[in-house]
């Protein structure tokens, strides 16, 4: 079959990878796509939010099967124009997107169902976000309702921090994503990182992990994309899955269907594990990235399969295999990250990185020049390795980042350190 990915980060990568691997394809293109994905399949010069051309692509190339991978598109409503045009998308309309793309909405939902969360208040002005705050106190979450690139959460530790957030996002520092904001209650305890296929009534869990969202070692410095992750994650015990599905994937599956917007595709569950079981932080609608990295690495089974039974209603009786050892991986960001950054610096080393053992390295932001590879964006690379333990991926990991020479780029030297200090301590209880 002939597949098209939509996107150009390093989760594209990690899917174009994967999907090459399948028997089931026979071409494989990639819009825009980045200098590494260009190793897996064809790059095609689309402009994704233009969906005619798109759809005009589809039907000239003969495309079974459109992957979205970044959330935009989906919230555009790529999917529906798609499928209005008799073409397969796998991913959810713009309906069932919303729960990314709108937070109060999902907070709603949330709490129509009696799904767990954090307890909240939405808000359309500064004001009346202020006095709730006041009300509440410090600590608070402060969270754009719209979609800002994975940087419209603020965790404000004082209720100056909470007042500067919500002026910024009132103020227009986040666009349109802050034209609303919810404001909601700190939640304590470890997060996790929860997938699911979903085909409309069926939900399918997929391997957990965990990721690191701060810029800096420590979990310090500002929230960013993601530096960062592995899998699987420890706190996601099998009991903690079981209660994750019954508790909060299954009712939103079951919500959505009941709400005309059925939804299809992969379900991402931001969850806090608190001290009474997990609760949801919010939802994407895609793979995360970069914890796609890590699942498509764990990933046995032939994806492909997968994404068609999501699209025609058929999880019920599928299953996914994985393989036990864990993955990490490592993003190198361009200096300046999650803030304005320079493009065009030279990237060397890679092929000496890759040649570690049980090392992928994914692009995220790279450009060709040539022979020469450079950076084209804040989140450059994804350094990521299979071990047996979480400690060993992340040996072999930072065994490849030392490799790699990049002076305008950094990474977080700690990632995995909770499951690392977890086989740590187990290992010493032997």
């Amino acid at each position: 079959m002939n597949i098209l990915l939509l996107g150009s980060g390093g989760r594209e990568h990690a899917l174009a990878w994967k999907l090459a691997a399948s028997p089931l394809v026979e071409r494989l293109f990639c819009a825009p796509g980045n200098a590494g994905i260009a190793r897996d399949c064809k790059l095609v010069a689309l402009d994704i939010a233009d969906h005619a051309a798109v759809i005009a692509f589809c039907k000239a190339q003969k495309i079974d099967l459109v992957v979205v991978g970044p959330e935009a598109p989906l919230c555009a409503g790529i999917v529906d124009d798609l499928t209005a045009a008799g073409i397969k998308a796998f991913g959810p309309t713009r309906a069932a997107a919303q729960l990314e793309g709108s937070k109060g909405f999902t907070k709603d939902l949330c709490k129509a169902n009696k799904i767990p969360t954090a307890a909240y208040e939405r808000f359309n002005a500064a004001a009346a976000a202020k006095c709730y705050m006041r009300a509440r106190g410090a600590p608070l979450v402060v969270k754009a309702d719209g979609l800002a690139a994975g940087k419209g959460v603020v965790i404000a530790n004082t209720l100056a921090e909470a007042d500067a957030a919500i002026d910024m996002m009132f103020g227009g520092g986040l666009g349109a994503a802050g034209a609303q904001v919810v404001v909601e209650e700190l939640l304590e305890g470890e997060e996790a990182s929860f997938f699911a296929l979903c085909d409309g009534e069926t939900a399918l869990a997929l391997a957990s992990a965990q990721d690191h969202k701060r810029a800096l070692d420590g979990d310090q410095g500002p929230n960013t994309g993601g530096m960062g992750a592995y899998s699987p994650a420890p706190v996601m015990t099998p009991e903690m899955v079981r209660r994750a599905m019954d508790e909060i994937v299954l009712p939103t599956v079951r919500a959505m269907k009941a709400g005309g917007a059925p939804y299809k595709g992969v379900l991402y569950a931001g969850l806090m594990i608190t001290a009474e079981g997990p609760k949801l932080i919010e939802y994407n609608v895609r793979f995360g990235d970069p914890e796609c990295q890590v699942l498509m690495l764990r990933l046995m089974s032939d994806l492909v399969p997968g994404l068609l039974a999501c699209c025609d209603g058929m999880l019920k009786n599928f299953d996914l295999r994985w393989y036990p050892d864990a993955a990490l991986t490592v993003v190198m960001a361009a200096k300046g990250y999650p803030g304005a950054t320079a493009k065009g610096s030279v990237i060397e080393g890679l092929e000496a990185a890759a040649e570690v053992e049980g090392v992928e390295i994914f692009h995220a932001g790279t450009k060709a020049d040539g022979g020469r590879i450079l950076a084209n964006g804040g989140r450059v690379l994804d350094v990521c390795a299979l071990g047996q333990t979480v400690g060993e991926a992340q040996a072999r990991a930072y065994r490849a980042v030392d490799r790699i020479r990049w002076p305008d780029g950094f990474c977080r030297r700690d990632i995995g350190f909770r499951a690392v200090q977890r086989e740590s301590l187990e290992k010493s209880k032997a």
